[in-house]
């Protein structure tokens, strides 16, 4: 017998054919061969003696093959050439799918996108691949950039592991620029950050506690603050409104996320307010953010910079009885010094005025010091409770670790969208901040998955992304689902993101991507007056969310079954070579 190929999918000789027909008749073959892929098929072939005849036999349906049998090689495709991929209006069938199958599967996709009721001129682009071949099961639109929103946040979590490294902390230290003789510090006090975003009202009274203990009683120069290690950004997104809390400044020196405690009660016949730095434990007053209440019914909030000082004024009109809301601080150093000099007087410390230091003096020692938790945990909270603040800082903290050059929050997203890009040889995305607020970045699917398969697995995404039970039809939690998901969400008006990766139970891991976004031209004609709560967004997103979770349903039906080993696409050594028709 002429010595055959050694293939890696499976070769047996004289295979009896009529178990794989379907009138069930026909005699053996010589030698029956399911190739494991493309490529193997392509190696057996070539290495094939010429003079063997070949005869493609398909699944078999309406095939008659005689009592004799078939001389030569029978080549039976099977699971690994029967992928359907739904990519927009383009359906790519492997060879071996079934027409039955391909045509559902087409049908189905289009459905759910339709059924979703996202409006006329709405773009829904989406690619969910194996997370360990990277290997492209089904995509739509896979290339067209849409806003990520919050999905952001999944990149920059990426790129500040990258560049700070798994264990980096933030500390926050109380510096002395001359000696402590007798408890006297002769010199000022700086207070100096060094970008923590999670700097907590609570950290600071420690730290003024800490100060006590280093036996400082007094002080005979200024507090100052120094917020330098990271650029000042006056505020996340300019085309938000000036009193969401998810839009403050950010600098080298934050607390409480940078948001202000507004209190209000009715008291005779006007209202008691106060403005503090409250947290489980104190609640200091501050006079950096100053609220006045005006006998009107709208705007609710006007805002303006007096100096150093953040002056509100709310309309009498949307007080009721009694109330809080949290505002954003847009004099972070200010204000976190405001509310250190309450802690050192606590403590039975006088210093002098408060300012701002240009820099920390050469010759200045460290007193006291509070830290941050370990980045990944810092990061997990992030993702989890989708915290600008934290985003941004990091964001800015990983550019200012690569090298000087990034000194505004554009040119920071830019060297993190450079990064992206050299990363995985990818096209580069357009970025204009770290935590997805703006909603003029713009990232495609495939970019995104391609950094979940190639990047992912190495800095430990997985484990930081928050558990999304998978939700049906009412969007009500699915109960026994078969399917595991971490993921990370993302909604601005009228655009909605999910990224991440699904495991069924026992099943072929995958990561995905899915983007949608209303009409941008018209969304971004909304008065910004009225983009905290425009009509309408609410359902929308919850219409957007539901379409995800659908095709998550989806993926985890089709393609969620882990192919035999032996038909495993094979992995490849550089993300570039996801494999996705057109792209």
């Amino acid at each position: 017998m002429t010595e055959m190929p050694t293939p890696r999918g499976r070769l047996t000789p004289d295979r009896d054919l009529s178990e794989l027909t379907w009138l069930r008749v026909g005699g053996p073959a010589d030698w029956l061969f399911q190739p494991a892929d493309a490529e193997d098929l392509s190696d057996f072939l070539a290495a094939l003696d010429p003079g063997i005849p070949v005869f493609p036999m398909g699944v078999g349906s309406n095939l008659i093959v005689r009592d004799g049998g078939i001389a030569g090689v029978v080549i039976r495709l099977g699971r690994g050439f029967n992928q359907v991929r739904i990519e927009g209006a383009t359906v790519i069938a492997g060879a071996a799918a079934l027409d039955a199958q391909v045509a559902r599967r087409a049908a189905e996709a289009g459905r759910l996108v339709q059924e979703a009721r996202l409006g006329a001129g709405a773009k829904v682009a989406y690619v969910v691949a194996d997370a360990r071949t990277g290997e492209v099961l089904e995509s739509r639109a896979p290339l067209l950039p849409l806003p990520p929103a919050s999905v952001m946040k999944a990149v920059t979590a990426l790129y500040a592991l990258d560049a700070l490294g798994h264990g980096h902390r933030f500390a926050t230290r109380a510096l002395a620029t001359g000696p402590v003789e007798g408890g006297r510090l002769e010199g000022d006090l700086i207070l100096a950050g060094s970008g923590d975003p999670t700097l907590q009202t609570n950290a600071l009274a420690d730290l003024a506690g800490r100060v006590k203990a280093a036996g400082v009683v007094e002080v005979t120069g200024e507090l100052k603050v120094w917020d330098g290690a990271l650029p000042r950004i006056d505020r996340i997104d300019a085309g938000q409104p000036d009193h969401v809390g998810y839009n403050p400044a950010v600098s080298g020196l934050n607390l409480n996320f940078n948001r202000v405690h507004f209190e209000w009660r009715r008291a005779g016949g006007g209202w008691d307010v106060s403005m503090d730095a409250r947290s489980d434990r104190y609640r200091p007053a501050v006079t950096v953010s100053r609220m006045q209440v005006v006998s009107r019914a709208a705007p609710v909030y006007t805002y303006a910079d007096i100096g150093d000082v953040d002056e509100w004024t709310v309309a009498a009109g949307a007080l009721g009885g009694a109330g809080s809301r949290w505002l954003p601080v847009r004099e972070p150093a200010l204000y976190a010094g405001e509310v250190f000099a309450t802690f050192l007087r606590a403590q039975g410390i006088a210093t002098g005025g408060l300012s701002r230091a240009a820099a920390p003096p050469a010759g200045t020692r460290v007193l006291a010091e509070v830290e941050s938790v370990g980045l990944r945990p810092l990061l997990a909270d992030m993702l989890d409770y989708s915290t600008n603040v934290t985003a941004e800082s990091v964001g800015l903290a990983a550019s200012a670790a690569l090298g000087p050059g990034a000194d505004t929050l554009a040119a920071s997203a830019g060297r993190m969208a450079d990064w992206f890009a050299d990363g995985l040889g990818a096209r580069r995305p357009d970025f204009v901040d770290h935590s997805g607020l703006g909603d003029r970045s713009r990232l495609a699917p495939y970019d995104m998955v391609r950094a979940l398969v190639a990047l992912g697995p190495g800095a430990g995404l997985a484990d930081l992304l928050e558990d999304v039970p998978v939700r049906g039809e009412e969007y009500r939690a699915i109960p026994d689902h078969p399917a595991r998901v971490r993921a990370k969400t993302g909604t601005l008006n009228f655009v909605s993101g999910l990224s991440g990766y699904v495991r069924p139970i026992g099943g072929r891991d995958m990561a995905f991507a899915v983007f949608a976004a209303a009409d941008l031209p018209r969304r971004a004609a909304i008065p910004r007056a009225q983009r905290d709560r425009p009509d309408g967004a609410a359902g929308w997103a919850r219409r957007a969310r539901i379409l995800q979770h659908r095709l998550i349903d989806r993926w985890t039906t089709l393609y969620g079954e882990v192919p035999p080993e032996g038909l495993r696409l094979r992995p490849r050594p550089r993300p570039a070579s996801l494999a996705c028709s057109g792209c």
